[in-house]
C-alpha cells in the first residue's frame, strides 16, 4: 500500500516540475492532483500495450494516482495497471492504486450472450444472487468480497489503497432509498472487516449521478446518510474508526453540479457535494475531468471561464478547472494513449485557480 515515506519521497523526486498545490494530502500520504483513469478503450491486446506504455510514462513523470475497476475493459484495465505498477521505475508504496467493485465483469472480452454468461459464471456458482442484480450491478457483501479478491489477483497486489463501491445508485432502479442505504451499510461493514485484515486501506463510493442531483431525483443518494452508514458499519465491524475516506464523481466545466447544487444537509444547512465532503474530511476524486476528451477541443470551454484558466492547451485548462474545485484531491483523466500523457501531466505545471477566482466563475 501507499506509505507516508514513499509518497513524500516521490513528491521530492518530482515536485520541482510542478506548480503549487500539485501534490495534495490523502491521509498521511501525498498524491498528485492529476490522476490517470482507465475506463475507455477497446478490449484488445493492442489497447493494453498502449495503456501500459501510457501508465508507465505517467508514473515516471509525476502522477502517482491511478484509478480502475474490475469491470473496466472486461478486467483488462486492472491487469494492465498491475503490470505497469510492476514495471515502472517507481516504488509501489509511492502509488495510490484505486479500484472498484459493483458491476459483474466479463473476462477479456464481451460474450455473445451476456445474460447467459452472467447466469453460468456468476449466478449458478453462487457468486451473486440474481435478486441482488440490478442492471448488472450488485453491492451485496459476498459479491463485493469476491470482486475485491478478483481485483487483487488482476492487479497482482496484496492490498489496494482505495476501494470504491461502484455506482450504488443503480440499485435505486429496483429498491427504495432506505433499502439501498441498508445495503450500503452491509457492504461497508464487510469492507471495514477487509480493511482491518489489511486487504485495503480505505474505501469509498464512486458515483455518476447520486451526489450531484437534487433530493427528489430518482438517482439521488444523501452523502450525509452514506457517511452515517459508514460510521455504523465501523461500529458493527469493531474498527476503531471508519475507513470510509473518499468519493468519486464527475466534475468538469459542463458538469459542475457537485459544486453548484446544494443537495446535502450539513450542520449549517444545505451544502453542495464538494462542500459537504470537505467539511466531513472526505477526499474527492473527479471523473470525466475532460469529459471523455470533449473538452480537449478548442471552443468547448466557455470563453469567460477559459480566459481565467492556466494551461497551454484546452485539455490542460479543463484539467486545471477540475483540480481547482474546493475539496478536490485529484482530477482523473483517461490516459489510454501515450501521446497524451505529457500534455496531461504538464497541466500540473500551471497553478490552479484560487478559491475566490473559482467562485467568481459561477457568479
Amino acid at each position: 500500500m501507499a506509505t507516508e515515506s514513499a509518497t513524500w519521497a516521490y513528491r521530492d523526486r518530482f515536485h520541482e516540475r510542478f506548480a503549487r498545490t500539485y501534490f495534495r494530502r490523502f491521509a498521511d500520504c501525498l498524491v498528485s492532483s492529476v490522476g490517470v483513469g482507465t475506463y475507455l478503450g477497446e478490449a484488445t491486446d493492442a489497447a493494453d500495450e498502449r495503456y501500459h506504455e501510457a501508465l508507465v510514462e505517467a508514473f515516471e513523470s509525476g502522477v502517482n494516482v491511478v484509478d480502475t475497476a474490475v469491470n473496466y475493459r472486461h478486467q483488462r484495465s486492472e491487469r494492465v495497471v498491475g503490470r505497469a505498477v510492476e514495471t515502472a521505475d517507481v516504488d509501489r508504496e509511492a502509488l495510490l492504486v484505486a479500484t472498484k467493485g459493483g458491476f459483474v465483469p466479463f473476462d477479456g472480452e464481451r460474450p455473445r450472450d451476456a445474460a447467459a454468461y452472467i447466469e453460468s459464471e456468476y449466478v449458478a456458482p453462487g457468486i451473486v444472487d440474481a435478486d441482488d442484480l440490478v442492471m448488472g450491478n450488485a453491492i451485496a457483501p459476498d459479491f463485493l468480497e469476491w470482486s475485491l479478491e478478483r481485483s487483487l489477483s488482476n492487479l497482482d497486489l496484496d492490498a489496494v489503497d482505495l476501494y470504491y463501491v461502484h455506482n450504488p445508485e443503480a440499485q435505486l432502479a429496483r429498491f427504495d432509498r432506505e433499502r439501498v442505504y441498508d445495503r450500503l451499510e452491509d457492504a461497508f461493514t464487510r469492507l471495514e472487516e477487509r480493511a482491518a485484515a489489511g486487504d485495503l486501506r480505505h474505501y469509498g463510493v464512486a458515483t455518476w449521478e447520486a451526489f450531484r442531483v437534487p433530493p427528489d431525483h430518482e438517482k439521488y443518494l444523501s452523502l450525509p446518510e452514506v457517511v452515517a452508514r459508514a460510521r455504523r458499519a465501523s461500529d458493527r465491524a469493531g474498527t476503531a474508526a471508519t475507513h470510509f475516506r473518499a468519493v468519486q464523481l464527475p466534475f468538469n466545466v459542463h458538469m459542475a453540479d457537485a459544486f453548484t447544487l446544494e443537495a446535502h444537509e450539513g450542520a449549517d444547512g444545505a451544502r453542495s457535494a464538494l462542500q459537504f465532503a470537505m467539511d466531513a474530511g472526505l477526499d474527492v476524486f473527479t471523473s470525466a475531468s475532460i469529459l471523455q476528451g470533449d473538452l480537449a477541443s478548442a471552443g468547448e470551454i466557455p470563453e469567460a471561464v477559459d480566459a481565467r484558466l492556466a494551461g497551454d492547451t484546452p485539455a490542460q485548462r479543463a484539467i486545471n478547472f477540475a483540480r481547482s474545485a474546493p475539496g478536490v484531491t485529484s482530477a482523473l483523466v483517461g490516459t489510454g494513449s501515450p501521446e497524451h500523457v505529457a500534455e496531461n501531466v504538464a497541466a500540473g505545471s500551471f497553478s490552479p485557480l484560487g478559491a475566490d477566482a473559482f467562485d467568481e466563475v459561477f457568479q
